[in-house]
């Protein structure tokens, strides 16, 4: 299947019900493709996923002329197929993917590192790190401060501590901690102290929080090396987490679900376009 672009039998394979926490992998080189979480049931017979990870998968014309294939972006193994229009899902996208082509590993078995990152408005973080290669999951929220379960409201009035946040899991082996921490440097001012642009308040200060000692101590190497590149001191706060809240639903994917109105139009997209640029993304 892999190598001749087969398609295996409908309702065959091992994988068209499991709906368990995890990620799904290449079965060739164990790249990681799909998130359980995008994984939806269209009654097809095959695996279906209505979102793939940032940089995981490659699409070509399919020599039938009428279908997009899909590939591992790494190893370029067969994994089927990419269709839209079927308005199954909210994205409006369905991978159709052989199980014969993945592997899937439980949550619990993912090798995966998580680091908590503030530099302005999350939504603009959130759509940076979406275009990342090597994150498994982006989520906006809000950490730093001392009041429990905040809502967005009062973390906008100043008073709770927090900033807006996005908790990046991501996969070692494949991003490294320099990597990520160059486009989160990249993609705000961490010399501007609690402002980014017109963003100003503490819960728009630039802000690292670590996982683990290790990380801290590797966060506060990169730091170090980052200061050379700044006129001015990096202002950065750097410390260990204590919590973190997820915000509430409307925020997330804010940009991908918005990309009119004025913000998105005139402050995300010319921030994303840098980054893409930068880093070759």
């Amino acid at each position: 299947m892999i190598e001749e672009r087969g398609t295996e039998a409908p309702f065959s394979g091992e994988y068209d019900k499991l709906f368990e926490p995890g990620i799904y992998v290449c079965k060739r080189c164990g790249a990681p493709l799909y998130r359980s979480e995008d994984k939806f049931d269209a009654h097809c017979g095959w695996p279906s996923f209505d979102d793939e990870l940032p940089k995981a998968v490659k699409r070509l014309p399919d020599p039938d002329s009428l279908r997009t294939e899909i590939r591992c972006a790494r190893c370029s193994a067969h994994l089927g197929h990419v269709f839209s229009g079927e308005r199954l899902t909210e994205k409006d996208v369905r991978h159709c993917v052989n199980s014969i082509s993945m592997l899937f590993i439980p949550e619990r078995k993912v090798e995966k590192d998580t680091i908590v990152l503030g530099g302005g408005c999350f939504w603009c973080a959130e759509a940076v790190f979406g275009l990342v290669g090597g994150i498994l999951r982006v989520v906006p929220g809000y950490a730093g401060g001392t009041t429990e379960n905040p809502t967005y409201k009062l973390v906008c009035e100043g008073n709770t501590g927090h900033a807006e946040v996005v908790k990046v899991d991501f996969f070692p082996d494949t991003l490294s901690l320099d990597r990520l921490l160059g486009i989160f440097f990249a993609m705000h001012d961490p010399t501007s102290l609690n402002r980014q642009g017109s963003d100003e308040g503490t819960q728009y200060r630039s802000i690292i929080l670590c996982t683990s000692k290790k990380q801290e101590a590797a966060v506060r190497r990169c730091l170090k090396k980052a200061q050379a590149g700044y006129d001015r001191p990096i202002v950065t706060e750097v410390k260990q987490l204590a919590a973190f809240y997820p915000a509430e639903e409307y925020h997330l994917r804010y940009f991908e679900k918005n990309p009119h109105v004025p913000y998105c139009t005139f402050v995300i997209s010319p921030k994303l376009a840098k980054i893409k640029k930068e880093f070759g993304l």
